[in-house]
């Protein structure tokens, strides 16, 4: 994409209330069988029409197919027992029950592809993918195998990395990792994590993000970040490391954060998606706002490496509340992107 500034959501857009109980995480599916099939495809559709319509120019399956970012995945893998429940602390932030890893993990067949290839056919446009990063999968079970977090977080790297080769080859122009616990598990982080990361990236043509933030506005998270004090400095952890990998562009949270702004200068180099709408606050931002948090984040980013986005996933939303927050999104960095390119004309006349 030519395109300066070009417009992406993160993660999840809500569900239509017919497929799914709005507004909630890990919402049971309200169809059964060849109807939800059908079902999921819709709303698929639906999400790709709605993202163009609003001005988003990286389209996005708004994960309409999956019940939840990381289960949803681990759900088709062999070796995890969904029938046998433990209850582990979820990041540090809240607890959950599980399911058990019992025996070897593998993939026996793709699990997003048929899924990609639908969403590559209803738009002309570049399409994003987003797969569950190797220490936010293992972060999301009890291991009752493996007994080592390293081992099993290499194990699912080499299963993400079959399941993004066959996503490149769907048609899929960028694919994202979600890593929510690099914010969370430093040590581990940079011991092991981002060497796994780049294991499930290997090989790939397609363009690579990393997706880290401080999670969907659901109270445990929104808890936790109260407790942050002034600053939140966790990115100062990852980003070093990160602008040394592979991986080609870093997401962030930004928009009503306290993430120093100046910690983006951390990543100097790559493309950077940078978080322009809040997904803990219902409030619709308005276009000037978007722009605002984008000219402060062009002081330490380049503009054709700057990608406007969401914060994170907007699934707890009601759905006219996230779609408007599109439109403010597209708007915002349009009001940016003719800045831009004003100042540009007005130095070339120069």
């Amino acid at each position: 994409m030519n395109r300066i500034l070009p417009t992406s959501t993160v993660g999840s857009l809500p569900k239509p209330s017919w497929l799914a109980q709005p507004e909630v995480l890990w919402s049971p599916w309200r169809l059964q069988g060849d109807e939800l099939s059908e079902g999921k495809q819709d709303a698929l559709r639906i999400a790709a029409h709605e993202q163009s319509n609003r001005g988003i120019d990286i389209v996005s399956d708004g994960e309409q197919t999956r019940q939840h970012f990381v289960t949803t995945f681990i759900e088709h893998l062999d070796g995890v027992d969904f029938d046998r429940r433990e209850t582990v602390r979820i990041r540090n932030r809240y607890d959950a029950s599980v399911p058990t890893v019992i025996g070897d993990v593998s993939r026996s067949k793709p699990v997003f592809v048929d899924d990609a290839r639908f969403l590559r056919q209803q738009t002309d446009q570049p399409i994003k993918w987003a797969l569950p990063g190797p220490m936010t999968m293992i972060d999301t079970l009890y291991d009752g195998h493996y007994k080592s977090r390293e081992k099993l977080a290499w194990e699912f790297a080499t299963i993400l990395n079959q399941e993004a080769r066959d996503l490149e080859a769907a048609g899929v122009d960028i694919i994202q990792f979600d890593e929510p616990a690099f914010n969370v598990y430093f040590d581990e982080m940079k011991d092991w994590g981002v060497a796994a990361l780049e294991r499930a990236t290997e090989g790939l043509r397609a363009e690579t993000a990393v997706h880290i933030c401080y999670g969907y506005g659901i109270k445990a998270n929104t808890d936790w970040k109260a407790s942050l004090g002034s600053e939140w400095r966790q990115y100062e952890e990852s980003f070093p490391l990160l602008q040394q990998s592979s991986i080609d562009i870093i997401s962030l949270e930004c928009h009503n954060s306290r993430v120093p702004i100046d910690l983006v200068e951390l990543v100097r180099g790559k493309k950077v998606m940078l978080g322009a709408i809040d997904v803990a606050d219902e409030r619709v931002e308005t276009p000037h706002e978007v722009a605002a948090t984008l000219r402060r984040a062009l002081g330490f980013v380049d503009a054709d490496k700057l990608l406007p986005s969401t914060n994170c996933g907007m699934a707890p939303f009601p759905r006219d509340i996230a779609l408007a927050k599109l439109s403010a999104l597209s708007a915002g960095a349009r009001i940016v992107r003719e800045e831009i390119s004003a100042a540009s004309l007005t130095e070339a006349v120069r």
